[in-house]
């Protein structure tokens, strides 16, 4: 009964952490307004105990308790850092199993002790998440090796986490009919049973290694079939830095802005080009190095347990729609929005997607950064519109929810590294939906002249994007020029 009471709690600040928690965040108080600090100050602290306190309750329930924390702390853009900073520690210092429970998982499912498998084996985990936690051991070939358990209770739990969310979910519905979290519970269910089996995420991995392979910086572990079963994953042991860690890159002089783009290129063609996307990209998962071999960055993908497979009608619609956002066709914008299920709620939509205002919408949100005023209004608004902000996602189609859920993990590495919303993202995304645009015209006509008056458009389009990043650079080295010599007129070096 104490258990269900604790469980019953989680899931309740969890809600409110998710709808209520950017109500009142002091990022942006006036500090000479004394009286605004020091309210600034009482409402941190009651952020940073309540923080606290759910990172705890999460890692007393483990499982899906701990994927929804590890979801919270990544939203920066949306939620006050006193919450973010707490549960980011989720993303690979969750609670472990013992090494006895992993002795156990391993034991059942590969039918040896570890001493027969292996010639060494960690006992501290090289981090632990909401389902597993990853081990580095040395095989009897000598081959290092990361492994992955699962930790034991996990499947059990999951069921009865559902249930209770489900019934939960219900209640509030009883409560506040305007609010529709069940499609929550649908993809609860959908998705937990494919992430608990590890043989599927070896499947993935090895699918997305030979999808992207054209992509010389991207590292994605190989697995080890003959020592993997559906809880323990035997992978190459790849080590590098985790992807918001900017510290880590500066000390192996790793360029931040090259591994934002190489981010922005991966995803770009998972999505509009491939339809086959890694739903959960949090900073745990996204490793970085410099190849020890040709000394270039290096972005290492790893948990590749939930995918979303795009069907090509979404895919293409999708596609359409952020060619308007990127161009600003407002038309369009609405036009596909609505294709997406998003009917008269389609400014709301646009805003989710790209994390902007309606009115940097409008404006163009290639031409236009982030500034403090816009995430102010952004934070403020999203408590306003929750209602509607629930209805949305109940009506958008089911592949749209972890594209947002990657979208705002994305976001959340690039507000980490200072890269957020720039052009060259924008222009790399447009690329990718040019080439899976014209890529679906080509296939559907047989006629060879309209193949290859295709192929012009799609290379013409192509070609102007490359000049329009090229003035675009242009202008950035001239302005630094410009302040160069404005800063060595102003401050002359002493003779």
């Amino acid at each position: 009964m104490a258990r269900k009471a604790v469980k019953l709690a989680s899931w309740t600040s969890i809600a409110l952490a998710a709808s209520g928690g950017y109500l009142y965040s002091n990022k942006h108080l006036d500090p000479n307004d004394f009286g605004a600090v020091r309210v600034g100050r009482a409402v941190a602290t009651v952020h940073l105990r309540s923080a606290r306190r759910l990172c705890e309750l999460c890692c007393a329930n483990r499982g899906t308790f701990i994927k929804v924390g590890q979801h919270l702390g990544a939203l920066d853009y949306l939620l006050p850092e006193e919450y973010t900073s707490t549960l980011k520690v989720l993303h690979s210092q969750a609670p472990q199993s013992s090494m006895q429970e992993v002795r156990q998982v391993i034991r059942e499912d590969l039918g040896k002790e570890l001493h027969d498998l292996f010639l060494s084996f960690d006992d501290t985990p090289l981090g632990a998440a909401s389902l597993a936690q990853v081990h580095k051991a040395v095989l009897r070939d000598g081959r290092t090796v990361a492994v992955k358990v699962q930790h034991p209770k996990v499947q059990a739990q999951s069921s009865k986490d559902i249930l209770l969310m489900e019934v939960l979910v219900l209640a509030v519905k009883q409560l506040f009919p305007e609010f529709e979290f069940m499609w929550l519970v649908d993809e609860a269910k959908k998705n937990l049973p494919l992430e608990l089996d590890f043989l599927n995420e070896g499947r993935n991995a090895e699918k997305v290694a030979q999808m992207l392979q054209h992509f010389d910086f991207l590292k994605v572990p190989r697995i080890y079939w003959e020592l993997s079963t559906k809880r323990v994953l035997l992978m190459e042991f790849v080590e590098g830095g985790q992807v918001n860690d900017k510290d880590y890159m500066e000390r192996n002089k790793i360029d931040v802005d090259e591994i934002s783009r190489h981010l922005g290129k991966m995803y770009s063609e998972m999505i509009f080009v491939n339809g086959f996307v890694h739903c959960d990209p949090h900073p745990g998962n996204v490793l970085v190095r410099k190849h020890p071999g040709t000394g270039r960055a290096e972005i290492i993908l790893l948990d590749h347990g939930l995918y979303q497979v795009l069907t090509e009608a979404f895919r293409l619609d999708y596609c359409h729609l952020w060619q308007s956002l990127i161009w600003t066709d407002m038309e369009k914008v609405k036009r596909y929005s609505q294709c997406l299920g998003a009917g008269e709620l389609y400014p709301l939509f646009a805003c989710m997607l790209t994390a902007r205002s309606w009115d940097s919408v409008n404006r163009g949100i290639s031409h236009a950064p982030v500034t403090a005023t816009e995430d102010t209004e952004i934070r403020n608004n999203a408590a306003n519109y929750l209602p509607q902000i629930s209805q949305l996602l109940n009506h958008i189609p089911r592949q749209m929810l972890l594209i947002l859920k990657t979208n705002d993990l994305l976001r959340s590495i690039e507000a980490a590294l200072g890269t957020r919303a720039s052009a060259s993202s924008f222009l790399n995304m447009s690329r990718c939906c040019i080439r899976a645009l014209a890529e679906h015209k080509k296939k559907n006509t047989c006629s060879f002249f309209r193949r290859t008056q295709i192929s012009f458009s799609e290379a013409f389009s192509l070609w102007q994007i490359n000049v329009y990043e090229l003035i675009l650079r242009v202008k950035g080295l001239r302005l630094t020029s410009w302040l160069s010599t404005l800063l060595c007129w102003l401050f002359p070096a002493p003779h």
